[in-house]
């Protein structure tokens, strides 16, 4: 069967709305109590719309989550490392501190200790993909000669971005502008990066 473009934009209308109404029923009614009928409902499509596309709640709710995470913290090369880095990291804090998609990721991170399926999606639709654009940033601000090139990237993008999901997780106060700018000057330090002027 072909599909024509009428219905592509339908299929995405729809999608967006699911991602929407996922998103507000999070905020809503937290993440435990947000249910498959109840995001079909508030999207106006069947539950068989969202069974179609996603397996369960948490893989609605983490697709529109890396959605916002994605188009928010692009990893951008203005030729400064750290200030791209700095930009980056607070991107990601503003995201996990801000209603619905700091309790959203919270709900889903806590779903993944009983559930394979999503723990293994989490790593492959989220954490690997962006964890890969991390350490390719950090590659070519090595090859402009900004980083060492003995430096270990992956290393440095675990330090980078650790302890913003250990606040996140742990509920502790969200790090503000000059907090991440130490923690970028010190990682950067550590990778044995010149200082900045």
């Amino acid at each position: 069967m072909i599909t024509s473009p009428s219905s592509l934009r339908r299929s995405e209308r729809s999608r967006r709305a699911i991602l929407e109404a996922a998103l507000e029923l999070c905020t809503e009614k937290g993440y435990g109590r947000v249910t498959v009928e109840a995001i079909a409902a508030r999207a106006g499509v069947s539950k068989k719309t969202i069974y179609r596309w996603w397996p369960s709640k948490s893989a609605v709710i983490l697709e529109a989550f890396t959605d916002a995470l994605v188009g928010t913290t692009p990893f951008v090369d203005t030729g400064d490392i750290a200030a791209d880095l700095r930009a980056n990291v607070m991107g990601a804090v503003k995201l996990l501190s801000t209603p619905p998609y700091g309790p959203a990721y919270a709900g889903i991170l806590s779903e993944v200790h009983h559930d394979d399926a999503l723990a293994e999606t989490v790593r492959t639709k989220l954490i690997d993909p962006r964890f890969e654009e991390a350490v390719d940033r950090l590659r070519r601000a090595q090859e402009q000669g900004q980083i060492p090139p003995d430096a270990d990237l992956p290393l440095a993008v675990e330090m980078l971005y650790g302890p913003v999901y250990y606040r996140h997780v742990l509920r502790k106060p969200v790090q503000d502008e000059e907090t991440i700018a130490a923690l970028v000057a010190h990682v950067l330090r550590a990778l044995g990066a010149p200082p900045e002027p």
